[in-house]
C-alpha cells in the first residue's frame, strides 16, 4: 500500500515538473527570455523578483496575464514592455508561471 501511495506522490511531482518545463518552453517560444531572465535582470526585471513583487496578491495571476498580453510601462522603469502576440490562456500559462519562480 505504501508503494502505491509512493509512485502516486512520484507521479503527481513528474505532472507539476513538466508543466513547469512547458510553461517556460512557452517563455522561450514567445520570446519573453529576450528581454527577461529568472534571476536577473536584463532589459525587463528578473523573474523571481516579479514573483516576490507580487507574492501574496490574489489578483496577480489576472493583472500580470493582462500585461503581457497587452504590453506596459512604468511598473519597473522606463522601458516598455511590448504587447506580446498570445492567446488569453498562454498569457494566464505565463503569468502562473513567472510567479512561480522563487
Amino acid at each position: 500500500m505504501k508503494a502505491i501511495h509512493i509512485a502516486l506522490l512520484v507521479a503527481a511531482g513528474l505532472g507539476v515538473s513538466s508543466q513547469v518545463v512547458a510553461d517556460e518552453a512557452l517563455a522561450k517560444a514567445k520570446n519573453c527570455m529576450s528581454c527577461h531572465a529568472i534571476d536577473k535582470k536584463l532589459v525587463g526585471p528578473a523573474y523571481k523578483d516579479v514573483a516576490a513583487k507580487y507574492k501574496g496578491d490574489a489578483g496577480a495571476v489576472d493583472k500580470l496575464a493582462a500585461k503581457i498580453k497587452a504590453g506596459g510601462k512604468g511598473v519597473w522603469g522606463e522601458i516598455p514592455m511590448p504587447p506580446n502576440n498570445v492567446t488569453p490562456d498562454e498569457a494566464k500559462k505565463l503569468a502562473t508561471w513567472v510567479l512561480s519562480q522563487k
